[in-house]
């Protein structure tokens, strides 16, 4: 039983979001209106600095990290949880376009717009964004 409860208290450091990105993402899986999706947030090789975030609505699949928040569930896979352990997901709107940026203190290097970084572990070296950032 405490094992269980010294998980939750783990993965509730996994990842937190911001109140305005909680709310968009409450707006979007209402549309959908399908109670089994939750948000999933992954990594991918590419970007221009080597790494980049994901995210989409999904459910939940084998080997997920689970971490509830409030009414809704956020899916991280085995591999990407490393990468983004401790990030913080927020929702922005600006003049250069709206969409959720990620603040990852795993990141020696990133992108302006917030979608591509390098960790320490990843070696080489940072490259120009060609986001237009």
């Amino acid at each position: 039983m405490i094992e269980q409860n010294q998980q939750a208290a783990t993965e509730t450091q996994v990842i937190n979001m911001t109140p305005t990105a909680t709310e968009k993402v409450r707006e979007l899986l209402k549309q959908e209106n399908d109670p089994s999706l939750g948000l999933r947030i992954f990594v991918a090789g590419g970007g221009c600095s080597g790494l980049q975030y994901g995210m989409t609505l999904d459910e939940e699949q084998e080997g997920d990290t689970v971490i509830t928040l409030g009414d809704f569930s956020v899916f991280v896979d085995e591999m990407s949880i490393s990468y983004i352990t401790g990030s913080e997901v927020d929702y922005v709107d600006s003049l250069m376009g709206a969409g959720f940026a990620v603040n990852n203190p795993n990141a020696v290097s990133s992108c302006g717009c917030g979608h591509s970084f390098k960790t320490a572990d990843g070696g080489g070296e940072a490259r120009s964004c060609g986001c237009g950032h």
